[in-house]
Protein backbone atom coordinates (compact mmCIF):
# COMPACT_ATOMS: atom_id res chain seq x y z
CA UNK A 1 0.00 0.00 0.00
CA UNK A 2 2.78 2.40 0.99
CA UNK A 3 4.72 1.55 -2.18
CA UNK A 4 1.64 2.26 -4.31
CA UNK A 5 1.12 5.60 -2.58
CA UNK A 6 4.77 6.53 -3.04
CA UNK A 7 4.63 5.55 -6.72
CA UNK A 8 1.48 7.63 -7.21
CA UNK A 9 3.15 10.60 -5.50
CA UNK A 10 6.18 10.29 -7.78
CA UNK A 11 3.84 10.21 -10.77
CA UNK A 12 2.10 13.38 -9.62
CA UNK A 13 5.40 15.18 -9.07
CA UNK A 14 6.92 14.04 -12.37
CA UNK A 15 6.64 17.15 -14.54
CA UNK A 16 7.62 15.12 -17.60
CA UNK A 17 4.51 12.96 -17.36
CA UNK A 18 1.80 13.13 -20.02
CA UNK A 19 -0.63 14.58 -17.47
CA UNK A 20 1.39 17.74 -16.93
CA UNK A 21 2.29 18.05 -20.61
CA UNK A 22 -1.41 18.10 -21.47
CA UNK A 23 -2.07 20.58 -18.65
CA UNK A 24 0.80 22.78 -19.92
CA UNK A 25 -0.56 22.61 -23.45
CA UNK A 26 -4.01 23.63 -22.22
CA UNK A 27 -2.46 26.47 -20.20
CA UNK A 28 -0.45 27.74 -23.20
CA UNK A 29 -3.51 27.54 -25.48
CA UNK A 30 -5.65 29.32 -22.89
CA UNK A 31 -3.02 32.05 -22.45
CA UNK A 32 -2.83 32.50 -26.22
CA UNK A 33 -6.62 32.81 -26.48
CA UNK A 34 -6.76 35.16 -23.48
CA UNK A 35 -3.96 37.30 -24.95
CA UNK A 36 -5.65 37.50 -28.36
CA UNK A 37 -9.03 38.36 -26.83
CA UNK A 38 -7.43 40.82 -24.42
CA UNK A 39 -5.56 42.62 -27.22
CA UNK A 40 -8.70 42.82 -29.33
CA UNK A 41 -10.81 44.12 -26.43
CA UNK A 42 -8.09 46.59 -25.41
CA UNK A 43 -7.70 47.90 -28.96
CA UNK A 44 -11.46 48.13 -29.54
CA UNK A 45 -12.02 49.95 -26.24
CA UNK A 46 -9.09 52.29 -26.92
CA UNK A 47 -10.44 53.15 -30.39
CA UNK A 48 -13.89 53.75 -28.92
CA UNK A 49 -12.44 56.05 -26.25
CA UNK A 50 -10.49 57.97 -28.87
CA UNK A 51 -13.61 58.35 -31.01
CA UNK A 52 -15.66 59.62 -28.06
CA UNK A 53 -12.82 61.95 -27.08
CA UNK A 54 -12.62 63.39 -30.59
CA UNK A 55 -16.41 63.91 -30.66
CA UNK A 56 -16.31 65.72 -27.33
CA UNK A 57 -13.36 67.83 -28.48
CA UNK A 58 -15.13 68.80 -31.77
CA UNK A 59 -18.27 69.70 -29.86
CA UNK A 60 -16.30 71.91 -27.49
CA UNK A 61 -14.46 73.45 -30.45
CA UNK A 62 -17.73 74.28 -32.24
CA UNK A 63 -19.00 76.00 -29.11
CA UNK A 64 -15.71 77.94 -28.82
CA UNK A 65 -15.86 79.00 -32.50
CA UNK A 66 -19.48 80.13 -32.14
CA UNK A 67 -18.64 82.11 -28.99
CA UNK A 68 -15.61 83.69 -30.73
CA UNK A 69 -17.75 84.81 -33.67
CA UNK A 70 -20.39 86.31 -31.37
CA UNK A 71 -18.17 87.91 -28.74
CA UNK A 72 -14.67 87.83 -30.20
CA UNK A 73 -13.29 86.12 -27.11
CA UNK A 74 -10.90 83.17 -27.50
CA UNK A 75 -10.70 80.13 -25.23
CA UNK A 76 -7.95 80.05 -22.62
CA UNK A 77 -6.48 77.00 -24.40
CA UNK A 78 -5.92 79.02 -27.59
CA UNK A 79 -2.57 80.39 -26.44
CA UNK A 80 -0.16 79.42 -29.27
CA UNK A 81 2.46 78.61 -26.64
CA UNK A 82 0.17 75.92 -25.17
CA UNK A 83 -1.13 74.40 -28.39
CA UNK A 84 0.97 71.36 -29.42
CA UNK A 85 3.17 72.21 -32.42
CA UNK A 86 2.00 69.10 -34.27
CA UNK A 87 -1.61 70.26 -34.05
CA UNK A 88 -0.71 73.81 -35.18
CA UNK A 89 1.08 72.40 -38.21
CA UNK A 90 -1.95 70.26 -39.11
CA UNK A 91 -4.48 73.11 -39.04
CA UNK A 92 -2.15 75.50 -40.86
CA UNK A 93 -1.51 73.04 -43.63
CA UNK A 94 -5.15 72.00 -44.23
CA UNK A 95 -7.16 74.97 -43.01
CA UNK A 96 -9.58 72.50 -41.48
CA UNK A 97 -10.32 71.64 -37.89
CA UNK A 98 -8.21 68.81 -36.49
CA UNK A 99 -7.75 66.79 -33.32
CA UNK A 100 -4.66 65.38 -31.65
CA UNK A 101 -4.28 63.01 -28.70
CA UNK A 102 -1.71 64.36 -26.28
CA UNK A 103 -0.12 61.53 -24.26
CA UNK A 104 3.13 63.28 -23.51
CA UNK A 105 2.19 63.03 -19.86
CA UNK A 106 0.62 59.57 -19.41
CA UNK A 107 -0.88 60.47 -16.02
CA UNK A 108 -2.83 63.43 -17.56
CA UNK A 109 -3.68 62.68 -21.22
CA UNK A 110 -5.67 65.20 -23.26
CA UNK A 111 -7.60 65.30 -26.52
CA UNK A 112 -7.00 68.56 -28.42
CA UNK A 113 -9.18 70.12 -31.12
CA UNK A 114 -8.12 73.25 -33.06
CA UNK A 115 -9.21 75.37 -36.04
CA UNK A 116 -8.12 78.61 -37.76
CA UNK A 117 -10.88 81.26 -37.54
CA UNK A 118 -10.25 84.81 -38.76
CA UNK A 119 -6.50 84.40 -38.57
CA UNK A 120 -6.73 83.11 -35.01
CA UNK A 121 -5.96 79.54 -33.93
CA UNK A 122 -8.76 78.45 -31.64
CA UNK A 123 -8.07 75.34 -29.55
CA UNK A 124 -9.76 73.38 -26.79
CA UNK A 125 -8.61 70.33 -24.78
CA UNK A 126 -10.63 67.56 -23.19
CA UNK A 127 -9.39 65.50 -20.24
CA UNK A 128 -8.96 61.85 -21.29
CA UNK A 129 -7.76 60.65 -17.88
CA UNK A 130 -11.04 58.91 -16.86
CA UNK A 131 -11.20 57.02 -20.15
CA UNK A 132 -7.58 55.86 -19.91
CA UNK A 133 -8.00 54.82 -16.27
CA UNK A 134 -11.08 52.85 -17.27
CA UNK A 135 -9.06 51.16 -20.01
CA UNK A 136 -6.31 50.26 -17.53
CA UNK A 137 -8.91 48.84 -15.13
CA UNK A 138 -10.35 46.79 -18.00
CA UNK A 139 -6.87 45.38 -18.76
CA UNK A 140 -6.39 44.43 -15.10
CA UNK A 141 -9.78 42.73 -15.00
CA UNK A 142 -8.96 40.76 -18.16
CA UNK A 143 -5.65 39.58 -16.65
CA UNK A 144 -7.30 38.65 -13.33
CA UNK A 145 -10.12 36.82 -15.08
CA UNK A 146 -7.63 34.92 -17.26
CA UNK A 147 -5.59 33.89 -14.21
CA UNK A 148 -8.74 32.80 -12.41
CA UNK A 149 -9.79 30.69 -15.39
CA UNK A 150 -6.30 29.15 -15.61
CA UNK A 151 -6.33 28.19 -11.93
CA UNK A 152 -9.50 26.21 -12.60
CA UNK A 153 -8.78 25.00 -16.12
CA UNK A 154 -5.26 23.61 -15.58
CA UNK A 155 -6.22 21.27 -12.68
CA UNK A 156 -9.29 20.19 -14.63
CA UNK A 157 -7.10 19.43 -17.65
CA UNK A 158 -4.71 17.43 -15.45
CA UNK A 159 -7.64 15.46 -14.01
CA UNK A 160 -9.11 14.89 -17.47
CA UNK A 161 -5.71 13.60 -18.65
CA UNK A 162 -5.53 11.15 -15.74
CA UNK A 163 -7.81 8.56 -17.36
CA UNK A 164 -5.77 8.09 -20.57
CA UNK A 165 -2.61 8.46 -18.50
CA UNK A 166 -3.77 5.65 -16.21
CA UNK A 167 -4.54 3.43 -19.19
CA UNK A 168 -1.10 4.14 -20.67
CA UNK A 169 0.57 3.30 -17.34
CA UNK A 170 -1.30 0.01 -17.27
CA UNK A 171 -0.07 -0.82 -20.77
CA UNK A 172 3.48 0.15 -19.73
CA UNK A 173 3.29 -2.10 -16.64
CA UNK A 174 2.11 -4.97 -18.81
CA UNK A 175 4.96 -4.42 -21.27
CA UNK A 176 7.48 -4.42 -18.39
CA UNK A 177 6.04 -7.67 -17.02
CA UNK A 178 6.29 -9.25 -20.46
CA UNK A 179 9.90 -8.04 -20.77
CA UNK A 180 10.62 -9.65 -17.39
CA UNK A 181 9.32 -12.99 -18.65
CA UNK A 182 5.68 -12.97 -17.52
CA UNK A 183 4.08 -13.88 -20.86
CA UNK A 184 0.72 -14.35 -19.17
CA UNK A 185 0.45 -10.62 -18.45
CA UNK A 186 -2.27 -8.79 -20.36
CA UNK A 187 -3.25 -5.12 -20.22
CA UNK A 188 -6.96 -5.64 -21.02
CA UNK A 189 -7.30 -1.91 -21.67
CA UNK A 190 -10.47 -1.03 -23.53
CA UNK A 191 -11.70 2.35 -24.71
CA UNK A 192 -14.80 3.70 -26.34
CA UNK A 193 -14.57 4.00 -30.08
CA UNK A 194 -11.29 2.11 -30.32
CA UNK A 195 -8.90 4.98 -29.61
CA UNK A 196 -5.13 4.89 -30.03
CA UNK A 197 -4.49 3.66 -26.47
CA UNK A 198 -6.79 0.69 -27.07
CA UNK A 199 -4.87 -0.05 -30.27
CA UNK A 200 -1.55 0.03 -28.38
CA UNK A 201 -2.94 -2.23 -25.63
CA UNK A 202 -4.33 -4.69 -28.17
CA UNK A 203 -0.97 -4.74 -29.96
CA UNK A 204 0.91 -5.43 -26.70
CA UNK A 205 -1.51 -8.22 -25.78
CA UNK A 206 -1.20 -9.71 -29.28
CA UNK A 207 2.59 -9.53 -29.02
CA UNK A 208 2.46 -11.35 -25.67
CA UNK A 209 0.28 -14.07 -27.20
CA UNK A 210 2.69 -14.48 -30.09
CA UNK A 211 5.75 -14.61 -27.80
CA UNK A 212 4.05 -17.13 -25.53
CA UNK A 213 3.12 -19.38 -28.45
CA UNK A 214 6.63 -19.22 -29.88
CA UNK A 215 8.20 -19.89 -26.49
CA UNK A 216 5.91 -22.87 -25.87
CA UNK A 217 6.75 -24.23 -29.32
CA UNK A 218 10.45 -23.81 -28.58
CA UNK A 219 10.10 -25.51 -25.21
CA UNK A 220 8.19 -28.43 -26.71
CA UNK A 221 10.80 -28.76 -29.45
CA UNK A 222 13.67 -28.74 -26.91
CA UNK A 223 11.95 -31.34 -24.73
CA UNK A 224 11.07 -33.56 -27.69
CA UNK A 225 14.61 -33.42 -29.08
CA UNK A 226 16.14 -34.20 -25.69
CA UNK A 227 13.80 -37.14 -25.09
CA UNK A 228 14.31 -38.53 -28.59
CA UNK A 229 18.10 -38.30 -28.23
CA UNK A 230 18.15 -40.01 -24.87
CA UNK A 231 17.53 -43.56 -26.14
CA UNK A 232 20.17 -43.60 -28.94
CA UNK A 233 22.54 -41.78 -26.59
CA UNK A 234 22.34 -44.55 -24.01
CA UNK A 235 23.19 -46.96 -26.81
CA UNK A 236 26.21 -44.85 -27.68
CA UNK A 237 27.33 -44.79 -24.04
CA UNK A 238 27.11 -48.58 -23.75
CA UNK A 239 28.80 -49.11 -27.12
CA UNK A 240 31.63 -46.73 -26.20
CA UNK A 241 32.28 -48.64 -23.01
CA UNK A 242 32.58 -51.89 -24.98
CA UNK A 243 35.24 -50.55 -27.35
CA UNK A 244 38.82 -51.72 -26.84
CA UNK A 245 41.08 -49.32 -25.02
CA UNK A 246 42.86 -46.96 -27.37
CA UNK A 247 43.42 -43.27 -27.99
CA UNK A 248 40.57 -43.21 -30.50
CA UNK A 249 38.28 -44.96 -27.99
CA UNK A 250 39.04 -42.36 -25.33
CA UNK A 251 38.27 -39.60 -27.82
CA UNK A 252 34.93 -41.24 -28.69
CA UNK A 253 34.07 -41.67 -25.02
CA UNK A 254 34.90 -38.01 -24.32
CA UNK A 255 32.59 -36.84 -27.12
CA UNK A 256 29.86 -39.18 -25.90
CA UNK A 257 30.18 -37.70 -22.40
CA UNK A 258 29.87 -34.20 -23.82
CA UNK A 259 26.80 -35.23 -25.80
CA UNK A 260 25.28 -36.89 -22.73
CA UNK A 261 25.85 -33.74 -20.67
CA UNK A 262 24.24 -31.64 -23.38
CA UNK A 263 21.15 -33.87 -23.52
CA UNK A 264 20.82 -33.88 -19.73
CA UNK A 265 21.09 -30.09 -19.72
CA UNK A 266 18.40 -29.83 -22.39
CA UNK A 267 16.11 -32.09 -20.36
CA UNK A 268 16.71 -29.98 -17.25
CA UNK A 269 15.97 -26.78 -19.15
CA UNK A 270 12.76 -28.27 -20.53
CA UNK A 271 11.63 -29.15 -17.00
CA UNK A 272 12.49 -25.65 -15.78
CA UNK A 273 10.65 -24.06 -18.69
CA UNK A 274 7.60 -26.20 -18.04
CA UNK A 275 7.52 -25.09 -14.40
CA UNK A 276 7.56 -28.72 -13.24
CA UNK A 277 10.38 -28.22 -10.74
CA UNK A 278 9.58 -27.66 -7.07
CA UNK A 279 12.04 -26.70 -4.36
CA UNK A 280 12.51 -28.84 -1.24
CA UNK A 281 13.53 -26.07 1.14
CA UNK A 282 15.29 -26.72 4.43
CA UNK A 283 17.93 -25.00 6.57
CA UNK A 284 21.25 -25.42 4.75
CA UNK A 285 24.71 -24.66 6.24
CA UNK A 286 26.33 -22.75 3.43
CA UNK A 287 29.95 -23.29 4.51
CA UNK A 288 29.61 -27.06 4.26
CA UNK A 289 27.31 -27.26 1.24
CA UNK A 290 29.25 -24.74 -0.87
CA UNK A 291 32.55 -26.35 0.10
CA UNK A 292 31.31 -29.80 -0.96
CA UNK A 293 29.87 -28.39 -4.20
CA UNK A 294 33.17 -26.74 -5.08
CA UNK A 295 35.07 -29.91 -4.21
CA UNK A 296 32.92 -32.07 -6.47
CA UNK A 297 33.73 -29.88 -9.49
CA UNK A 298 37.40 -30.93 -9.25
CA UNK A 299 38.43 -27.41 -10.28
CA UNK A 300 40.84 -24.97 -8.63
CA UNK A 301 38.79 -22.51 -6.58
CA UNK A 302 39.62 -20.07 -3.78
CA UNK A 303 36.83 -20.50 -1.23
CA UNK A 304 36.23 -17.96 1.51
CA UNK A 305 33.38 -18.23 4.02
CA UNK A 306 32.58 -15.46 6.51
CA UNK A 307 30.94 -16.76 9.70
CA UNK A 308 28.65 -19.77 9.79
CA UNK A 309 25.67 -18.73 7.62
CA UNK A 310 22.54 -20.84 7.24
CA UNK A 311 20.08 -20.31 4.40
CA UNK A 312 16.54 -21.51 3.74
CA UNK A 313 16.99 -23.26 0.38
CA UNK A 314 17.20 -26.54 -1.51
CA UNK A 315 20.67 -28.07 -1.04
CA UNK A 316 20.52 -30.19 -4.22
CA UNK A 317 19.56 -27.27 -6.44
CA UNK A 318 22.05 -24.99 -4.69
CA UNK A 319 24.77 -27.54 -5.47
CA UNK A 320 23.70 -27.48 -9.12
CA UNK A 321 23.87 -23.66 -9.24
CA UNK A 322 27.31 -23.47 -7.62
CA UNK A 323 28.71 -26.18 -9.90
CA UNK A 324 27.44 -24.43 -13.03
CA UNK A 325 28.75 -21.01 -11.96
CA UNK A 326 32.20 -22.41 -11.11
CA UNK A 327 32.37 -24.42 -14.34
CA UNK A 328 31.33 -21.35 -16.34
CA UNK A 329 34.00 -19.24 -14.64
CA UNK A 330 36.72 -21.79 -15.52
CA UNK A 331 35.45 -22.36 -19.06
CA UNK A 332 35.00 -18.74 -20.08
CA UNK A 333 37.17 -16.80 -17.63
CA UNK A 334 40.71 -16.99 -16.30
CA UNK A 335 42.06 -18.07 -12.92
CA UNK A 336 42.02 -17.46 -10.10
CA UNK A 337 38.35 -18.34 -9.61
CA UNK A 338 37.05 -17.15 -6.24
CA UNK A 339 33.92 -18.17 -4.31
CA UNK A 340 33.05 -15.90 -1.37
CA UNK A 341 30.22 -16.71 1.03
CA UNK A 342 29.15 -13.73 3.12
CA UNK A 343 25.89 -14.23 4.96
CA UNK A 344 23.36 -15.60 2.49
CA UNK A 345 25.16 -14.12 -0.52
CA UNK A 346 27.46 -16.29 -2.62
CA UNK A 347 29.78 -14.53 -5.07
CA UNK A 348 31.59 -16.42 -7.85
CA UNK A 349 34.27 -14.40 -9.63
CA UNK A 350 36.87 -15.06 -12.30
CA UNK A 351 39.58 -12.79 -13.72
CA UNK A 352 38.83 -13.13 -17.42
CA UNK A 353 37.34 -10.69 -19.94
CA UNK A 354 34.04 -10.45 -18.06
CA UNK A 355 30.48 -11.06 -19.16
CA UNK A 356 29.49 -9.71 -22.60
CA UNK A 357 27.21 -6.70 -22.75
CA UNK A 358 24.35 -8.74 -24.23
CA UNK A 359 24.29 -11.04 -21.21
CA UNK A 360 24.35 -8.14 -18.77
CA UNK A 361 21.49 -6.46 -20.63
CA UNK A 362 19.24 -9.43 -21.45
CA UNK A 363 20.41 -12.19 -19.11
CA UNK A 364 21.84 -15.58 -20.13
CA UNK A 365 20.44 -17.14 -23.30
CA UNK A 366 20.70 -20.78 -24.31
CA UNK A 367 23.14 -21.58 -27.11
CA UNK A 368 24.61 -18.09 -26.88
CA UNK A 369 28.00 -17.46 -25.28
CA UNK A 370 27.95 -13.78 -26.23
CA UNK A 371 31.54 -13.21 -27.35
CA UNK A 372 34.40 -15.23 -28.84
CA UNK A 373 36.80 -14.15 -26.09
CA UNK A 374 34.51 -15.81 -23.52
CA UNK A 375 35.44 -19.22 -24.91
CA UNK A 376 33.37 -22.01 -26.39
CA UNK A 377 30.20 -23.53 -24.97
CA UNK A 378 26.49 -24.04 -25.44
CA UNK A 379 25.36 -21.20 -23.18
CA UNK A 380 23.32 -23.62 -21.05
CA UNK A 381 25.18 -23.46 -17.73
CA UNK A 382 24.12 -19.95 -16.74
CA UNK A 383 20.63 -20.55 -18.13
CA UNK A 384 20.22 -23.60 -15.86
CA UNK A 385 21.71 -21.73 -12.89
CA UNK A 386 19.26 -18.86 -13.38
CA UNK A 387 16.33 -21.27 -13.74
CA UNK A 388 17.26 -23.21 -10.60
CA UNK A 389 17.70 -19.94 -8.70
CA UNK A 390 14.14 -18.97 -9.60
CA UNK A 391 12.88 -22.36 -8.40
CA UNK A 392 14.43 -21.91 -4.94
CA UNK A 393 13.32 -18.26 -4.75
CA UNK A 394 16.85 -16.85 -4.94
CA UNK A 395 18.19 -13.91 -6.92
CA UNK A 396 21.04 -14.37 -9.38
CA UNK A 397 22.71 -11.28 -10.81
CA UNK A 398 25.60 -10.81 -13.22
CA UNK A 399 28.13 -8.00 -13.36
CA UNK A 400 31.71 -7.18 -14.35
CA UNK A 401 34.38 -6.13 -11.89
CA UNK A 402 35.97 -2.69 -12.46
CA UNK A 403 39.45 -4.28 -12.58
CA UNK A 404 38.34 -7.09 -14.90
CA UNK A 405 36.53 -10.36 -14.47
CA UNK A 406 32.98 -11.67 -14.34
CA UNK A 407 30.97 -11.65 -11.09
CA UNK A 408 27.90 -13.82 -10.46
CA UNK A 409 26.10 -13.15 -7.17
CA UNK A 410 23.51 -15.51 -5.69
CA UNK A 411 21.22 -14.07 -3.00
CA UNK A 412 19.56 -16.76 -0.87
CA UNK A 413 16.80 -16.50 1.70
CA UNK A 414 18.00 -16.10 5.26
CA UNK A 415 17.06 -18.77 7.77
CA UNK A 416 15.74 -17.83 11.20
CA UNK A 417 17.01 -20.39 13.67
CA UNK A 418 14.33 -21.87 15.98
CA UNK A 419 15.07 -22.76 19.58
CA UNK A 420 16.78 -26.11 20.09
CA UNK A 421 18.98 -28.23 17.77
CA UNK A 422 18.16 -28.44 14.10
CA UNK A 423 18.98 -31.40 11.84
CA UNK A 424 20.64 -30.02 8.72
CA UNK A 425 20.25 -32.03 5.50
CA UNK A 426 23.09 -33.04 3.27
CA UNK A 427 22.97 -32.30 -0.45
CA UNK A 428 21.91 -35.22 -2.59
Amino acid sequence: MGHAIAQAARGLLNWRSLRWKIAALVAVASCAVALAVGVLVHQSTFERSMSLGRDRAFTALLLAVDDYRRTGSTPADSDPAQIPPVLLQQIRGTGQSSTWYDDRRPDTPWMWAAQHVGGEALAVQIDMGPEMRSLQALDRHIVMASLAVLTVLVPLAALAAELPNRRLRRVARTARRIAEGDLGARSKVRGRGGDEISDIAATVDSMADSLRDRLLAEQRFTADVAHELRTPLMGLVISAELLPESEATELVRDRVRVLRTLVEDLLEISRLDAGAERADRAPVPLSRVVGESVGRTGLQVRLKVTGDPVADTDARRLDRIIANLVANAHRHGRPPVEVNVDGTSIVVRDHGPGFPGELLADGPQRFRTGAAERGRGHGLGLTIALGQARVIGAGLTFANAPDGGAIATLHLRDYTRPEGPVALPRPR
